[in-house]
């Protein structure tokens, strides 16, 4: 909800009110992911340092105290800077939940969880203030409609129904910050929802996955593998692809009204869209969570709607403002992709720092693309948008080679490690540990919490 403000507040008054030109609107969207990506590699190094549901709790908590400064903001500097606030915490947050969630779930478990719950990247995210890329984000676009449209029958003399939506939504964020305070664990080894017995079971379930759960030792050299994996650049180009034309949320409400359709009909009709992309994530994640190595072809698959979509919005004639809003509505189907490639490459990347590393880069690019694809937007390319729609098309053909391009390199990379001779390196490996009555004993290791990168442990196969 709250990462939807800033679209429901363009038809609540803020451009009117702040005095916005249609470039420091986008600015504003740009700003975000600037911040983000600035502080996406010092949060993820947080995150390994401090306990990880702590550290958003705290981030959380700032984000809600910005977004409720929204409202006392008169001008683009005020509302720059708050916004610049919010993309700085949002970098704790899809790292933080992606981290957890492969400390508590099967490699098989975590394309579904993430996709139901998440973004996270956004539990998405659960994680109701992360990127509208999961299905809890996009839930919160059908509810900050009707809070939209609530809004807009809100009369005061003091503030207007874009500083409402502003308090309202901020408000609910502090509320959540303290309740991941108290409630959200850092891991299995102290969920107090988890009995003793239940905690260490916990930690052996995700055995298979060949990751560990948690290290909180910086390793360089897991760093630079992780710098020099081909395909962690091939995610990070695919973050940046399918992000670009994500940003048509913010444009969405101007989109919307530009065909013909009042405010208040735009503040519901918006909430349709966040129905249409819960019903693609939902479905998204469960044929690939069910189906063996399918990730790749299903987020395929969902490009093609979107395909759909970009052709429409282009060539239908303008009168047909019914016509044009299904158009843009199936668009959403590309999110599913997005968040598929997601789940994926931490399913593909074992080793803490350089699972660190990877998401670091991923978000990062992820950032990128958020930043850029606002400035596509431009007033001379309206009413129609024919260059912005254009682009979209582009990206989603370009992250359509990219995800066929990672399948093959992994694949091929699973046919190599089957053909090799077993590597029984770490087969024998014991630490000293010190008994209470102060004697010390060596304890074997299973190679499964060795915290061995994807490329060291030679049993790794790859999740296609």
């Amino acid at each position: 909800m709250d990462k939807a403000t800033l679209a429901s507040s363009s038809i609540l008054g803020i451009l009117e009110a702040t005095h916005l030109t249609a470039n420091q609107y986008n600015w504003l969207g740009t700003i975000f992911y600037l911040g983000y990506l600035a502080f996406e590699f010092p949060q993820n190094l947080a995150l390994q340092r401090f306990p990880v549901g702590k550290w958003m709790s705290l981030n959380i908590l700032i984000w809600g105290v910005a977004l409720c400064c929204h409202a006392a903001c008169k001008n683009f500097a005020g509302l720059f800077a708050v916004r610049l606030v919010l993309g700085i915490c949002e970098g704790s947050i899809t790292a933080g939940f992606m981290i957890v969630s492969s400390m508590f779930y099967t490699r098989r478990e975590y394309t579904a969880r993430v996709g139901y719950c998440s973004n996270g990247w956004n539990w998405f995210e659960g994680q109701v203030f992360l990127t509208s890329q999961t299905l809890m984000d996009v839930a919160g676009q059908i509810i900050i409609g009707f809070v939209s449209f609530g809004t807009l029958h809100v009369h005061t003399t003091g503030l207007e129904p874009w500083q409402w939506l502003m308090i309202i939504t901020g408000t609910i964020t502090l509320i959540t910050a303290l309740s991941f305070f108290f409630l959200f664990p850092d891991s299995p080894t102290n969920a107090w929802f988890l009995t003793e017995d239940e905690r260490a079971k916990a930690v052996r379930r995700i055995k298979e996955n060949q990751t560990g759960v948690e290290n909180k030792h910086f390793k360089k050299e897991q760093m630079i593998e992780a710098l020099t994996d081909p395909k962690t650049w091939l995610f990070a180009l695919f973050g940046v692809f399918s992000n670009v034309p994500a940003t048509v949320v913010n444009q969405l409400q101007i989109i919307i009204v530009s065909f013909g359709f009042s405010p208040i009909q735009t503040t519901l009709l918006g909430c349709v869209y966040g129905v249409l992309g819960n019903v693609s994530i939902f479905t998204g994640v469960t044929i690939a969570s069910r189906i063996p190595n399918s990730i790749a072809w299903v987020g395929i698959a969902y490009y093609i709607p979107g395909f759909l979509g970009v052709f429409l919005v282009n060539f239908l004639p303008w009168h047909d403002r019914v016509g044009l809003l299904f158009s843009v509505w199936i668009t959403i189907t590309t999110a599913t992709s997005f968040v598929l490639g997601l789940t994926w490459m931490s399913q593909t990347t074992a080793g803490h720092t350089k699972k660190v590393t990877s998401n670091a880069i991923m978000l990062s690019a992820y950032c990128i693309g958020n930043a850029a694809g606002p400035f596509m937007w431009r007033a001379k390319y309206k009413p129609r948008n024919h260059v912005p729609w254009i682009v979209a098309g582009v990206c989603y053909l370009t992250c359509v080679v990219l995800l066929f391009s990672i399948r093959g390199l992994l694949a091929r990379e699973n046919k190599r490690r089957d053909a090799e001779p077993r590597d029984d390196s770490f087969d024998d490996v014991h630490m000293v540990r010190i008994n209470e009555d102060g004697k010390r004993t060596e304890v074997k290791v299973s190679k499964e919490f060795l915290d061995l990168t994807d490329r060291q442990n030679r049993d790794f196969r790859y999740v296609l």
